[in-house]
């Protein structure tokens, strides 16, 4: 029996860890280690850590929620969330072995799934010339002729986006996305091109990205892009009726507070879905404020009932 299980150690779940052991909660951290910026190399916006690995960041943290008695750190994959005799239950197993914790309150930091456009090369150059947030890599990419990469219908906010860093870019539709005469006249406004023919591939050698194969074998010189990946929610292993959004975000109040009571979700799998590190990690503070005055509030009766 503990406090709270924290379900993913991303920058929201070690945040919201973090500040329920400072608050005196026995906490245990499940996390499963499969990161979504796994392939980034810098992590960026980040006071103090701007530049920093995220695979370092995460490490810090995990180090600085283990360094509290409160708190027990283990890598598992969650199957299983319940809710039985007034409190939650957890399952989840690493390599053959089980781990199983009983809980007053959860809280669901597991991030997203990405999925990309069906280009074989593109996970090679993703991390150092592809990029998918353009707040996080978008500086360093200034001034570069760039290629939007998108198949989804909000192809035009996001190219202008990404426009504002460079003067030189190409939206690539994939003969997917759509663009509405409106959409076009706001990109060729802002000196945004688009090619809506389907796409072959990314080209490039060691040294880098070096343009976009189209099918009909044409090549188009850019030294960088950004893609638009489409984001999945996976929660199946949820046992309860948790409200969610039609994109299958996390339904929350602005303290990630869901619709069941002892059960918040924090981070990217609530909306409106992907954001800055630091912004994740402000979301998660302000869940484990959340979460421990609830406890002292109105779940008190929780731990009589499964003791």
């Amino acid at each position: 029996m503990v406090d709270v299980v924290v379900i993913g150690a991303g920058p929201a779940g070690l945040s919201a860890a973090l500040n329920l052991v400072r608050a005196k909660r026995t906490v245990l951290l499940l996390d499963a280690n499969r990161p979504r910026n796994a392939a980034t190399l810098r992590s960026h916006g980040f006071i103090t850590r701007d530049g920093i690995s995220p695979l370092e960041l995460r490490k810090l943290g995990r180090d600085e929620v283990a360094g509290y008695p409160e708190a027990t750190v283990t890598q598992a994959v969650v199957d299983r969330v319940w809710q039985a005799d007034g409190a939650w239950n957890v399952h989840g197993t690493w390599r053959g072995a089980e781990v199983s914790a009983t809980a007053r309150a959860v809280v669901i930091a597991t991030g997203l799934r990405e999925s990309f456009p069906a280009l074989p090369s593109l996970r090679a150059f993703y991390g150092t010339d592809v990029h998918s947030c353009v707040e996080c890599d978008g500086y360093g990419k200034a001034g570069q002729p760039l290629a939007f990469i998108g198949e989804t219908d909000d192809v035009v906010d996001r190219a202008l986006l990404v426009g504002s860093w460079s003067d030189d870019l190409i939206v690539f539709t994939n003969g997917v996305a759509p663009v509405s005469d409106a959409g076009r006249a706001r990109l060729d406004a802002a000196g945004i091109r688009v090619d809506e023919r389907p796409l072959a591939d990314l080209e490039g050698d060691r040294t880098g990205m070096t343009g976009v194969r189209l099918a009909d074998g044409d090549v188009v010189p850019r030294a960088g892009a950004f893609v638009r990946p489409e984001w999945h929610a996976d929660l199946d292993w949820v046992d309860a009726d948790l409200d969610r959004d039609a994109q299958g975000f996390v339904r929350v109040d602005r303290l990630g507070r869901s619709n069941l009571p002892g059960l918040y979700a924090v981070g990217d799998v609530t909306p409106p879905g992907p954001e800055q590190l630091i912004v994740a990690a402000g979301h998660g503070a302000s869940t484990a404020a959340a979460v421990h005055r609830d406890l002292v509030g109105g779940l008190e009766d929780v731990r009589d009932a499964v003791q």
